[in-house]
């Protein structure tokens, strides 16, 4: 992966001098979410990243990052669902937080009203008002929000777009076919010496093409 990857950053409450940077023992880090279909860890990683720097629903400015080349909004609502361990994500909606510490803390969580559905937790009872969505925004503000001098100093990676990627490495494998080939009309020259000429010729053809 190309690209500086700041320390991930702790929610409010951690205690004083623990606060800003998530160790790699720390519960966060011990989240293993699950993968939506075609992310791979590092993916999720970068995700994680994005989230705490454009605010979770800002889905434009992380296509226009291009940190994630080739993923949808639909895509990345779907594995922030499974980083943030609930279905519900919008009473996180424009907050820079840290969506696997909230899913360590969701992992948690048991109880008779507690259902989940790969490995988020459904919501099981009505509709959330307007307000009570905005009170919970409130909470989580207060309690996960990555402060602006941290998140705006985050660095995401710039990945290639993937056809990009194709058509590269398309052009080293024609490479190598090329190579091949002359390894074998070499391997021709010693076996049939008096083709030698012929042989030659040919590999100066094909490397002027």
């Amino acid at each position: 992966m190309s690209g500086a990857i700041n320390p991930v950053v702790a929610p409010r409450s951690m205690p004083t001098g623990q606060r800003n940077v998530v160790r790699s023992n720390d519960s966060a880090s011990l989240w293993n979410c699950t993968l939506s279909p075609g992310w791979t860890q590092d993916e999720v990683q970068i995700l994680r990243k994005a989230l705490m720097k454009f605010g979770v629903g800002n889905w434009m400015k992380i296509i226009e990052s291009e940190c994630l080349p080739g993923k949808t909004i639909a895509q990345m609502n779907l594995q922030t669902q499974r980083m943030l361990g609930q279905q519900s994500t919008a009473e996180f909606n424009g907050l820079h937080i840290d969506a696997l510490e909230v899913g360590a803390l969701n992992s948690k969580k048991q109880g008779p009203d507690i259902k989940r559905k790969n490995n988020c937790i459904v919501n099981t009872g009505g509709k959330l008002t307007r307000e009570q969505v905005e009170a919970r925004r409130k909470m989580h503000r207060e309690r996960f929000e990555v402060p602006e001098d941290v998140w705006s100093k985050i660095v995401l990676p710039r990945q290639d777009s993937p056809l990009l990627v194709l058509d590269r490495k398309r052009e080293e494998l024609r490479a190598l076919r090329v190579e091949l080939q002359d390894v074998l009309d070499q391997i021709a020259v010693l076996e049939r010496p008096e083709d030698a000429a012929d042989v030659a010729a040919a590999g100066c053809k094909r490397q002027r093409e």
